[in-house]
C-alpha cells in the first residue's frame, strides 16, 4: 500500500511533522503508517476510517508494543487522517483512487450500523466487511448505486469456477452479499438457480487421543496450557475460553459459565475437578495483576456492550477481570484511556502451532481440535447426544451428530464383511 501513496503525500506528511517540531520522529512515524496500512489491507479496514485505529492499537498491544510506541502510532495516524481530509486532489493520484472507493467506504459505515443494530458479533462484522471489500474489488469499485443481482451472480460463480473455493466459503460470501443487498443497497437479491455452486464435501473433524491431548499441552507454556486444558476439559471455542472473566468460575459448585457464546447464548458446563488446584493458583496471579493495575490507576478492563455507561467503574472491579489477561494495556484513542484486553487469539494460536510441531503429531491440529476431541471422547464414553449438544452450545443436534461419524470410524476394525460371516450348514 505504500506504493499507492504519492511522493507528494509522503512529503506533506514529513512537512506536517516538521511544523509540529517532531521531524526527528519522521522515520518512526512513517513506520507506524506503513504498519497501519498493511494492517488495514490484511484485515480489510478502511484506511481513512478513524474507527480502524482502535483494532490497530489492540494489535500493537498484542505484539507487546509499549505505551510510548502506541502513543507515537496514534500521533502518526492522526496526521495521516488530517492529510487525507485536506490533501488537494490535483496533487494526489492516491486521493483519486480513494475518492473512487469512497462510496464503498460509506457502505461499510452503514454495514457497521446495521450489524450493531442487530447485535451481531464483531467476527460477523469482520467477515461481512471482508466479502464486501472483495466484491467491490471484483466490480472494480463500480458505483454501489448501479449494482444489481447479476453482479452478485457473476461474483459467486467466479468464486466457484475460477477460485475453486469450498462450499462453506461460497456460502459465507453469499450471506454477506445477501446482507449487503437487503439492508444496505436495498436491492432485490433473487439469484434463483443461476449461480454455479461449489460442491459440498462431507467434513469429518480431526480428533486427538487422550495421550495426544496431554502431549500437546505438555509443550504449551503457562498460561496457554491452561487455556488448552479448559478448551478440552469444557469443550470451549477459543474465543469463549479467552473471554472468560473471574466471575465465570464457581469453585464451590464446580461449574464454569460461558457468557455471550456463539449466537450470544450463555451456557454452564462442569468444571474439571483435576484443574481446581491449578485454577486457584492461577487466580492468585490474576489478583496480583489486578492489584498492580489498581496501584497504577489504570482505567479498567474492556467491558461488553454498554456496561461502561451503566456501571462506570465496573471495569476496575475484580469479578470483571479477565481470566487470561493481555500482558500490556491498550490505549483507547477516543478517550486516551489505557484499558486491559484479554490474551490475543494469535498469541495462543502461534504457541499451539509450535507445541504441535514439537509433539510431531501426524494430524492437523488447531485450537478447535480440543473441542472436537471433547465431544468425541464423551460420545465414546456413552454420553447421550442431546447432553453433548447442550454442553457444546449447538443450536441444532444435527451439528453435534457429525461426531457420530468419528466414533464409527474408530470401531471400523471391529466390523465384519459379509464374506466373514459363519456359513450355516445346508439342510439335506
Amino acid at each position: 500500500l505504500m506504493r499507492k501513496l504519492s511522493p507528494q503525500l509522503v512529503h506533506a506528511f514529513s512537512s506536517a511533522l516538521l511544523q509540529q517540531k517532531r521531524g526527528g520522529e519522521r522515520d518512526d512515524c512513517l513506520k507506524w503508517l506503513r504498519y497501519y496500512l498493511d494492517f488495514c489491507a490484511k484485515y480489510h479496514h478502511p484506511p481513512r476510517d478513524a474507527d480502524s485505529l482502535s483494532p490497530f492499537l489492540q494489535k500493537l498491544a498484542s505484539k507487546n508494543q509499549s505505551k510510548a510506541q502506541q502513543e507515537q502510532a496514534v500521533y502518526a495516524l492522526t496526521v495521516f487522517y488530517a492529510l487525507m481530509t485536506e490533501w488537494p486532489r490535483e496533487h494526489a493520484g492516491d486521493r483519486a483512487q480513494m475518492d473512487k472507493e469512497a462510496p464503498w467506504d460509506a457502505c461499510v459505515e452503514r454495514l457497521k450500523k446495521e450489524v450493531a443494530l442487530r447485535q451481531y458479533s464483531p467476527k460477523t462484522l469482520a467477515t461481512y466487511r471482508h466479502w464486501i471489500s472483495q466484491f467491490a474489488k471484483f466490480l472494480k469499485h463500480k458505483d454501489p448505486a448501479t449494482v444489481n443481482a447479476e453482479d452478485a451472480k457473476r461474483y459467486l460463480t467466479w468464486l466457484a469456477v475460477e477460485r475453486k473455493v469450498a462450499a462453506s466459503t461460497q456460502n459465507q460470501a453469499f450471506n454477506a452479499l445477501l446482507f449487503l443487498y437487503r439492508h444496505i443497497l436495498k436491492v432485490d437479491y433473487d439469484l434463483k438457480d443461476d449461480v454455479v455452486r461449489a460442491k459440498r464435501t462431507r467434513y469429518i473433524p480431526t480428533v486427538m487421543t487422550r495421550e495426544e491431548v496431554d502431549l500437546v499441552i505438555s509443550y504449551l507454556p503457562y498460561p496457554k496450557n491452561l487455556v488448552a486444558k479448559l478448551q478440552y476439559g469444557c469443550g470451549l471455542r477459543l474465543f469463549e475460553a479467552l473471554n472468560l472473566r473471574v466471575q465465570c468460575l464457581n469453585f464451590d459448585e464446580c461449574i464454569l459459565t460461558v457468557h455471550d457464546g456463539k449466537g450470544k447464548k450463555d451456557r454452564a458446563v462442569p468444571l474439571p475437578r483435576t484443574l481446581l488446584a491449578e485454577l486457584e493458583a492461577h487466580m492468585e496471579r490474576v489478583k496480583k495483576l489486578h492489584q498492580k493495575d489498581l496501584d497504577e490507576h489504570y482505567d479498567g478492563v474492556f467491558m461488553p456492550s454498554a456496561f461502561d455507561r451503566k456501571w462506570k467503574h465496573a471495569g476496575k472491579d475484580y469479578p470483571w477481570q479477565w481470566l487470561f489477561a493481555a500482558k500490556t494495556r491498550t490505549l483507547v484513542p477516543e478517550s486516551g484511556e489505557y484499558r486491559r484486553y484479554h490474551m490475543h487469539e494469535t498469541q495462543y494460536q502461534k504457541a499451539l502451532r509450535k507445541a504441535v510441531l514439537k509433539a510431531k503429531l501426524p494430524k492437523r491440529v488447531t485450537s478447535h481440535t480440543f473441542r472436537h476431541s471433547f465431544a468425541t471422547h464423551l460420545l465414546q464414553a456413552n454420553y447421550d447426544i442431546r447432553t453433548i449438544q447442550v454442553m457444546l452450545g449447538h443450536s441444532d443436534v444435527k451439528t453435534t451428530m457429525i461426531y457420530t461419524h468419528v466414533v464409527q470410524s474408530k470401531t471400523l476394525k471391529e466390523q465384519q464383511s459379509p464374506l466373514d460371516f459363519p456359513v450355516s450348514p445346508v439342510r439335506g
